[in-house]
């Protein structure tokens, strides 16, 4: 299975202290050696990186990893392919444009039975089970929604009741983002972490590193952090339950 990094923000903040630990495991400390891929956003626009080599090795994640890129929408993914060959268009977060709006997704899981999903508007450039997912999402989104609604916390809420249907076809963790709001949804394996004053410090499971975050803060600072599982291991990371939803905005859960 791949693992997911998410993160919502109230201020551009970096993730380089989250995107190292989940670096490690790709062909390090974990088995997720078929690629990885990062997207920031950036205002209405979006920076994507992606590289399907191990994260572990790859010369453009150690650029990601010493860029601080500030964003207050992140998602990130590293891969153990199962459906679709080891190349880029089939590497992780995807992102297509709706309603003048750039959205990212990223999947961890594997589905079966998966072919009755056929999308009209929205096709997949790769072949992979995660793509064909996302573009049926989006379809069906773009076919209850035809313009943009003013609140757009009901289109991520109407995507966490479609993926009901994708969990009925095997394990369907996700990300959703359009840089405001972020949504994860669970199957079998995800948590988050939400970092507040008083801050303080956290150690990272995979690397050895240490980061006192009130020192990298402010106390208005609101950070939440997604990941298939906890990248550190002194603070309380929440797990989500089977066919949960959390819809994060400016880092706070809504």
């Amino acid at each position: 299975m791949c693992e997911l990094l998410g993160m919502s923000a109230n201020v551009p903040t970096d993730i380089c202290f989250s995107f190292s630990g989940l670096l490690e495991r790709g062909g390090n400390t974990g088995p997720h050696k078929d690629g990885w891929g990062i997207t920031f956003y950036e205002g209405k626009g979006c920076r994507t990186f992606k590289d399907p080599e191990p994260s572990c090795q790859s010369e453009i994640a150690k650029l990601v990893k010493a860029y601080p890129i500030k964003s207050v929408s992140v998602i990130s993914h590293i891969r153990q392919g199962n459906r679709g060959r080891v190349c880029l268009e089939n590497t992780h977060p995807f992102t297509r444009e709706l309603w003048g709006r750039e959205l990212t997704y990223a999947h961890n899981g594997q589905l079966s039975n998966y072919h009755d999903l056929k999308p009209e508007y929205y096709r997949p450039v790769g072949n992979t089970d995660s793509e064909l997912a996302f573009c049926w999402l989006l379809d069906k989104i773009r076919e209850k929604y035809p313009k943009r609604p003013a609140n757009m916390a009901s289109v991520f809420r109407y995507a966490a009741k479609l993926s009901h249907t994708l969990r009925e076809k095997g394990v369907f963790n996700m990300l959703l983002t359009d840089g405001v709001y972020v949504l994860a949804y669970c199957t079998n394996n995800l948590h988050w972490i939400t970092r507040r004053a008083p801050f303080g410090k956290a150690t990272l499971i995979d690397a050895d590193m240490v980061v006192d975050f009130q020192q990298e803060t402010t106390p208005n600072d609101v950070v939440t952090v997604i990941a298939t599982r906890p990248l550190t291991n002194d603070e309380r990371w929440q797990k989500m339950e089977p066919g949960e939803f959390a819809l994060f905005k400016m880092g706070e859960l809504i």
